[in-house]
């Protein structure tokens, strides 16, 4: 497994999720993060100094360094929730810094992946500021990542604004020498269908001769995925991009425990239902056994390296 190349889209913190298994089995793995957060500390240095998002990318690069080392540890310290500083990590700090300093935020990140010696490299999909922007069913358009994601009405198409931003550096090469892609886990619309939207990343994916993978979400997500069962995510993939971009779906199979059910249910959150699509799909027990239906790292590790296995066959 060793000599394949990786590339995984996403955001979130599904996208950390997955790298932090993959790093156990995989040399190249490049992770391409999309950059229209502007919620959190993000959205706070985002506003106030007009730098890209950072939290995302300091997920994945923190995912792809050594777990226990203490530079990890101090990329996500959360400062207290008192004073200027509250609410804001480490790791947002030092990107933002790093990148005032060395030209440039791609920059920033290649220096902090030196910092925490990580297993591969992370990218941001675009070097441009974005809005996401999504047009519902009812005619309304919304403005903004956080609120696109707490939208309690169906989600009929999002656009990025300015519209097809370039892709930054790397990130086209990357996709063209892929072996293996990942998409997800992760939100639907907000952290994974965003990167399809920059310019010249959908034209890349369907030039590649790449395996391509889906990693369904457990739970649907109040507000931007209401309801939806596999083949709505599905449509909703190929809508953004093209008919056929996924070979193969890989899904949770096994049931919540009734208790992280019924708190989810309060939300209006449930179970991804699988029902049928035409796309091969492997359905196999992917939960973590914690308070939360998240995806577990290494179960889902193994899930995609089976996957790929066959695949070779």
């Amino acid at each position: 497994m060793e000599n394949l190349n990786i590339a995984a889209l996403g955001g979130g913190s599904g996208l950390s999720t997955l790298l932090r298994g993959l790093k156990k089995y995989f040399g190249d793995i490049t992770a391409i993060v999309n950059v229209a957060d502007d919620g959190g500390s993000s959205g706070i240095l985002r506003s106030e100094l007009g730098v890209l998002p950072p939290g995302d990318i300091r997920n994945c690069l923190v995912s792809l360094s050594e777990e226990e080392s203490l530079m990890s540890r101090l990329f996500q310290y959360r400062f207290p929730e008192k004073g200027s500083l509250a609410g804001h990590s480490f790791g947002n700090l030092f990107l933002t810094a790093m990148s005032a300093i060395s030209g440039g935020f791609d920059n920033a990140i290649a220096k902090s992946g030196e910092v925490l010696a990580i297993r591969g490299r992370v990218l941001p999909v675009t070097l441009s500021s974005v809005t996401l922007e999504a047009e519902l069913e009812n005619g309304k358009i919304i403005k903004g990542e956080s609120s696109v994601s707490k939208t309690n009405d169906r989600i009929k198409k999002i656009n990025l604004s300015p519209i097809l931003p370039p892709a930054a550096h790397d990130v086209l090469e990357a996709l063209k020498n892929a072996d293996i892609m990942i998409f997800g886990p992760g939100s639907l619309y907000t952290s994974i269908i965003v990167n399809f939207l920059v310019d010249g990343i959908v034209d890349a994916i369907k030039a590649s001769g790449a395996y391509k993978i889906y990693v369904c979400n457990i739970m649907t997500q109040p507000g931007e995925t209401k309801d939806y069962k596999l083949s709505d995510h599905v449509n909703a993939i190929e809508e953004h991009s093209y008919k056929g971009i996924i070979d193969c779906i890989v899904m949770n199979r096994g049931k919540i425990p009734d208790k992280v059910a019924a708190r989810y249910k309060k939300s209006g959150s449930y179970q991804v239902e699988a029902d049928r699509v035409k796309i091969k799909t492997v359905k196999t027990s992917l939960f973590s056994d914690e308070i939360y239906a998240r995806h577990d790292s290494f179960k889902l590790a193994k899930a995609l390296i089976k996957i790929i296995e066959e695949n070779k066959k």
